[in-house]
């Protein structure tokens, strides 16, 4: 049987290894600045280390099991300068975080948000929402930025998807719907998303009428994720036995899935 582990100690662990303190600031590891597709164009920041292992995982090998070996540190202000000098040659105006997990070095994050005020840009934060659910004050603290939005992306639609697709304890599931209820609570802007390749339609029933309790308005913004098919992802499922419903070929991802 497999051995579940502690999602929040595992992004704790993880902290470790891609954060670190210099010159005054946080610094935290990132290995590309690109921009991409998604949301109708964006610039995004893909940072290292994650404190789940997600079987469906889209971040390669190289990236997801060698954070100590792999991208640099940077300072907030140094990301800042990235994204926005991209967003201005691309003619681009949406800044996100993403690739590993980017609530991982909590004050790099909000001195991050500081140097992003006034810049006339919005900002969407990919996460698993552990952090945010685990700690309450994470939230307020994003509450003080009127240009961001949280996307939380749900693994699973129940606590034993949760564990199948992670490994990670069922019971903390319920911080990813936390983190949607603390935001909300502080008047941040968010929607959940839910891989459901795995998930019978029972089971997506369920959690539509667990974020309706959490608001209504989670529901009507609710956004469907699918695995994408990509080679090293298809490897990584066979080789973890693991069966999926829906899935999608990189090159033909429905349109209201970008």
């Amino acid at each position: 049987m497999e051995l579940a582990y502690n999602s929040v100690e595992a992004h704790k662990r993880m902290e470790r290894l891609v954060v670190r303190p210099a010159h005054g600031v946080q610094e935290r590891k990132y290995y590309r600045f690109r921009v991409d597709r998604w949301y109708g164009g964006i610039v995004t920041g893909d940072c290292v280390g994650c404190g789940l292992s997600c079987k469906f995982c889209w971040v390669s090998d190289k990236v997801r099991y060698r954070p100590k070996e792999i991208g640099s540190f940077y300072s907030p202000r140094q990301v800042a300068e990235r994204l926005l000098a991209l967003a201005e040659k691309s003619g681009l105006s949406q800044l996100r975080l993403s690739g590993g997990e980017p609530t991982i070095g909590r004050l790099h994050l909000i001195e991050l948000l500081d140097e992003l005020k006034g810049s006339g840009c919005s900002f969407i934060l990919e996460t698993n929402g552990i952090l945010l659910g685990h700690d309450p004050t994470y939230a307020e603290q994003l509450s003080r930025y009127d240009f961001i939005h949280v996307r939380v992306s749900l693994k699973g639609c129940s606590e034993e998807e949760f564990h199948r697709l992670t490994g990670a304890r069922p019971e903390d599931f319920r911080l990813q719907l936390r983190a949607l209820e603390n935001l909300i609570r502080c008047g941040v802007e968010c929607h959940p998303a839910a891989m459901i390749s795995f998930s019978s339609r029972e089971s997506l029933k369920a959690l539509m009428e667990r974020l309706r309790e959490i608001s209504p308005t989670l529901v009507e913004e609710f956004e469907v994720e699918e695995l994408i098919l990509y080679p090293h992802v298809v490897k990584r499922l066979q080789a973890y036995g693991l069966r999926y419903l829906t899935g999608h070929d990189p090159r033909r991802v429905p349109p209201d899935q970008i």
